[in-house]
């Protein structure tokens, strides 16, 4: 593990990170989700894409990086983008996992791998839109909201619970249906958290795309990624 300090528009962040080299001219850079880190994402998928290196990254925020900022999903990848500059790599694919789906579409590789992602809205449910009520009224009051909040707003920072709010309403339809490279994506059946019905759509937004559907949850890829592994390489 290394830590890369990055400036970006007066902003400074420490950029934790895993470099896992296999002698290969090509990299893959695999992102981790809301709430999740880097280690996650290394221990599913250090012994896959054998023909690519990895980098593995803790968004800021997570993990051992830090995020002292109000941030969108927009500017997470420009600091992401930044990091990658200062290490001078460009890599070939970005794997991402749910919120980190969304920011490797931003980053806009050659080969996008989007694994459950978010970046489209998700149709709240009359329960979700109660708490949201429920949580304005309790503001106004200055009451305890903490039972109120989504399961991946809770325990954070007040810096980053404003980030939650920002990103989790974020809608990239437009920059889907934009992207013109090869698309893999991989859904769970069963996920309750990015429904099965958003990876059809980005499957329908995304012109070069196939959609590949698991049995399991939001985190069905844990148990699959021999099957990623070999579907994304042909085989």
């Amino acid at each position: 593990m290394a830590i890369r300090h990055i400036k970006l528009d007066n902003k400074n962040f420490d950029i934790s990170y895993i470099l896992l080299d296999n002698k290969q001219k090509d990299w893959i850079l695999i992102l981790h989700g809301w709430g999740a880190s880097k280690e996650l994402m290394y221990n599913a998928f250090r012994a896959s894409f054998k023909l690519y290196n990895h980098i593995y990254i803790d968004l800021p925020g997570f993990g051992n990086s830090s995020n002292n900022f109000i941030l969108d999903s927009k500017l997470y990848a420009k600091v992401i983008k930044a990091f990658l500059d200062s290490i001078n790599i460009t890599p070939k694919a970005i794997l991402g996992h749910s919120f980190g789906g969304k920011i490797s579409l931003l980053l806009n590789p050659r080969i996008l791998i989007l694994l459950s992602s978010s970046g489209l809205v998700k149709e709240k449910s009359l329960k979700v839109k109660l708490k949201i009520k429920l949580a304005k009224i309790a503001n106004l009051f200055g009451l305890n909201i903490n039972s109120l909040r989504s399961k991946d707003a809770l325990n954070l920072s007040k810096t980053m619970y404003e980030t939650f709010k920002i990103v989790v309403n974020e809608d990239f339809s437009k920059e889907f249906s934009e992207y013109q490279n090869q698309a893999f994506i991989f859904w769970g059946r069963d996920d309750d958290i990015t429904p099965l019905y958003l990876g059809e759509k980005m499957k329908f937004l995304i012109r070069n795309s196939e959609l590949y559907v698991f049995n399991g949850g939001h985190f069905f890829f844990l148990e699959n990624t021999n099957n990623i592994d070999r579907i994304f390489n042909g085989k």
